[in-house]
């Protein structure tokens, strides 16, 4: 499903000085344009299982404990039936739709406020700023303006949650799963909506990729970059905005509930809030850079991205949090200074990566990486309009060391999450698993898709950089 995590767009820097001239690829790189036997079958099973497979892990806490065997167990010996669970769970409310429908608005509005973060803030790069090159040769700018988005909106939160005292700041877990049942009306209303604008009113026709199969089309997406105007972006307003910030309040919200039910929040609930808003916080810092990942330089707007982002990303992604309301969790000082150690040295590893990709990019290769004037492969590219590109890909620093170290340093961070919450039950290491398989199925449909773009330049860059994530193994 849709993820923040992700890795740098290949092209580590482009000339500016592009060339008429024929090319292999022609922009035929990028998302898919047929539908194999194998993909039909997999989107399917992911369109019919994702829904269910969020439900049952907040069923399971809400009903069995954070079991996860336990509701299965009774099914299957007749101790319970699907109705029988079904009628247990919360239906939607109209408290809960208010509550998703202002949150969802207020966002839309914060998206279309000009950014004022980049004047006063020191190295934060806000403001509109060019997205990558589209396979048709289009480029996009963008308002950034996530960092301001999350600011205010907290410093709302705070106001009025303990302040003026308008709600309870349990408020987001007190309706959890009727705001479930709304999260999934957006994330469906919005997919339509998308799949039948690519057909009637599409943003750039020459970015749409139609493969003829309804269920690979709705879930992939058609349009590469769905606009509505000049600047409310689909992508990045669902990427970036209702699912990520409400990150850290669903955080504050479980916390918060933690205090209500046993009069103190523990240590690993505090390490929750702290790991995770900080991931959080540099998504937006560095949203700039976030513009030349897989989700928005590649990936085409549908089901995978709008429903993931409204439901999959807020539900499971904050499994740590739910968890440690029901299962309280104090850790010893060693153990907890030993997740924050990991989880720093990942973000290190992770920020300081994409930190030499981006650097490398924004100065064409002139700059340094440890020390040194970084080594690079020169590549070329074609897009559909035949226009040829030139790019460099960097094979220096943790470039050198893996393909995508990033994401390595992205799944030590994830491991911390998990580790907050003990060994007791599965259900919060289910984040590890899934950014495990995530991230391993990304560099390889990414690499398949640079291998088609750069062509015998990406053989000689596999060549060079023989492992994707740890060296000597993968």
């Amino acid at each position: 499903m849709a993820s923040h995590k992700d890795s740098q767009f290949f092209e580590g820097g482009r000339s500016q000085n592009a060339v008429n001239g024929s090319g292999t690829s022609h922009g035929q790189w990028g998302r898919a344009w047929k539908a194999d036997w194998f993909s039909l079958i997999s989107i399917i099973f992911l369109l019919l299982s994702c829904p269910f497979i969020v439900y049952y892990f907040i069923m399971s806490c809400h009903q069995y404990n954070c079991s996860l065997s336990e509701p299965a167990v009774q099914l299957l010996t007749g101790k319970v039936r699907l109705l029988d669970i079904w009628n247990k769970t919360p239906s939607l409310t109209w408290k809960a739709l208010i509550l998703y429908t202002s949150w969802v608005l207020f966002q839309a509005f914060l998206f279309m406020i000009p950014d004022f973060c980049h004047k006063i803030l020191p190295g934060f790069r806000g403001g509109v700023q060019e997205g990558a090159i589209s396979p048709a040769g289009a480029t996009l700018k963008y308002e950034i303006n996530g960092l301001q988005a999350w600011l205010i909106t907290h410093a709302l939160w705070f106001a009025t949650a303990y302040y003026f005292q308008w709600f309870s700041p349990t408020i987001i877990f007190d309706n959890w799963i009727p705001l479930l049942w709304c999260a999934n009306i957006l994330g469906y209303s919005v997919s339509i909506f998308v799949w039948l604008k690519a057909y009637f009113f599409p943003s750039n026709a020459k970015d749409c990729k139609f493969t003829g199969n309804f269920f690979y089309d709705f879930m992939m997406g058609i349009e590469l970059n769905p606009r509505l105007g000049k600047w409310f972006d689909f992508k990045l307003f669902f990427n970036c905005r209702p699912g990520i910030i409400a990150w850290t309040l669903i955080n504050l919200s479980y916390a918060a509930k933690q205090q209500e039910l046993y009069g103190q929040v523990t240590n690993s609930m505090l390490l929750v809030n702290v790991l995770q808003g900080l991931y959080v916080l540099d998504c937006f810092w560095n949203e700039t850079w976030y513009l030349k990942t897989i989700d928005i330089a590649h990936e085409h707007f549908g089901w995978y991205l709008a429903w993931g982002d409204c439901v999959w990303l807020p539900y499971l992604y904050t499994l740590q949090g739910l968890y440690l309301v029901f299962h309280p969790v104090q850790l010893a000082t060693g153990y907890a200074v030993g997740i924050l150690l990991l989880s720093l040295v990942g973000y290190y590893i992770f920020r300081t990566a994409n930190h030499q990709k981006d650097l490398f990019r924004r100065t064409d290769g002139n700059c340094k990486i440890w020390g040194k004037k970084p080594k690079y492969i020169e590549c070329v590219y074609t897009s559909v309009n035949g226009t040829k590109h030139h790019s460099k890909l960097l094979v220096s620093g943790f470039w050198g060391i893996a393909r995508h170290f990033n994401y390595t340093g992205d799944l030590m961070g994830s491991l911390a999450y998990c580790l907050c919450c003990s060994f007791d039950h599965i259900l919060p290491y289910f984040y590890i698993f899934f950014i495990g398989i995530l991230l391993v199925n990304r560099c390889i449909r990414d690499e398949h898709r640079c291998s088609n773009k750069y062509g015998k330049d990406w053989k000689r860059y596999t060549e060079t950089v023989p492992y994707r994530l740890f060296p000597g193994i993968f």
